[in-house]
């Protein structure tokens, strides 16, 4: 069996952590039986500062064949951040109706989290994010720009499909796991929008009996994932909230270098994108220290995506140990001197 991956590196730090990790998926595709064959697209900020587009008008076309993405990152400071995600990104989650982004947090043993006390295996959690439509829904407007009566709109979109297809798919994480959701919306403040949001909640739920219901205002639910994330089990969130949550989820496990994501097409028809949370990291561009291990775990989740648990455990169970092993490899940002490459190159041998 072959998969074809679509390969996009983009910018910053994002084609030193794919080209790392790319062989080192290679290598636990080949252990578990099956290849990988990836087409590269250098579609990204560089493209949009030489050409003036971040891809090519007939790039999600040329991307649908494939079966599955991944993506190294998105953003360059010359660059405003809604011109290179609406050059890139959103439109492939879009015209593939990526609606279910999904990202772990786990505390892995011998990462150190900045919350006091908790080691590792107290923090495992998941938000599932709305991935289409809220703030990103390009519904709005701006009008007589430059004068005293300017004014903006944005407006935030919720639809019945939208909302039953992300709650859904996070109930079907808590049964699988330890049957807990936290529904986090701000129905106090946005009366037609979150509180039809949890009606969808409150209507879903009476399919999954087994599943403990928790529902949470953004304000309170980022206190507690700093207070009390060892009782969090699956979270489920609208466009934004999600987005900060997971932020926060990354950094009370360890690193934003250890995230990883995945924005799939739930029914299958189209090819689901997986990527690192960390973005495009221009700091620490071309220093050889980026942290490849978000990179490693999406590639992780596209492997269970496909349906090749074996070759997703292998890794995910490499990353774990290496991480445990206190004589391995670390990038600075888990507190270690050691680079990319040498990170990936200990993983190869652990596989």
């Amino acid at each position: 069996m072959t998969y074809d991956i679509a390969i996009i590196p983009g910018d910053g730090i994002g084609p030193e952590v794919i080209d790392a990790a790319w062989p080192l998926l290679g290598d636990a595709a080949a252990a578990a039986g099956f290849d990988l064959d990836g087409t590269r697209y250098e579609w990204g900020s560089r493209r949009y500062l030489e050409e003036g587009a971040m891809m090519p008008e007939d790039g999600t076309d040329r991307l649908e064949s494939h079966d599955a993405i991944l993506l190294g990152a998105v953003g360059h400071p010359d660059i405003p951040d809604h011109v290179t995600l609406r050059g890139l990104m959103l439109p492939i989650r879009k015209t593939f109706d990526q609606q279910v982004c999904k990202r772990p947090s786990v505390l892995f043993e011998g990462v150190e989290s900045p919350l006091r006390g908790y080691g590792g295996g107290d923090i495992d959690f998941v938000v599932f994010r709305e991935n289409t439509e809220g703030e990103y829904a390009d519904i709005g407007g701006r009008e007589h720009r430059g004068f005293d009566h300017e004014l903006a709109v944005q407006t935030a979109v919720y639809t019945r499909a939208g909302t039953e297809a992300i709650v859904r798919a996070a109930f079907e994480e808590a049964t699988a796991r330890d049957g807990k959701l936290t529904n986090v919306t701000k129905s106090n403040a946005q009366a037609y929008g979150m509180v039809f949001w949890d009606e969808i909640v409150e209507e879903v739920s009476e399919e999954y009996p087994d599943v403990e219901v928790e529902r949470l205002l953004v304000d309170a639910a980022s206190m507690d994932l700093i207070r009390r994330p060892e009782e969090f089990d699956v979270v489920v969130a609208s466009n934004l909230f999600g987005d900060i949550l997971t932020d926060i989820g990354a950094i009370v496990s360890g690193s934003m270098g250890l995230a990883p994501s995945a924005n799939v097409n739930v029914d299958g028809d189209y090819p689901s994108m997986f990527e690192p949370v960390h973005g495009s990291a221009p700091d620490i561009t071309g220093q050889g220290v980026a942290n490849p291990l978000a990179t490693v775990l999406s590639g992780a989740m596209l492997f269970s995506h496909l349906g090749e648990d074996a070759a997703a455990d292998a890794l995910w169970d490499a990353v774990a140990d290496q991480l445990a092993d206190p004589d391995a490899p670390r990038t600075p940002d888990l507190g270690g001197e050691g680079g990319t490459e040498d990170v990936v190159a200990d993983l190869r041998e652990r596989l």
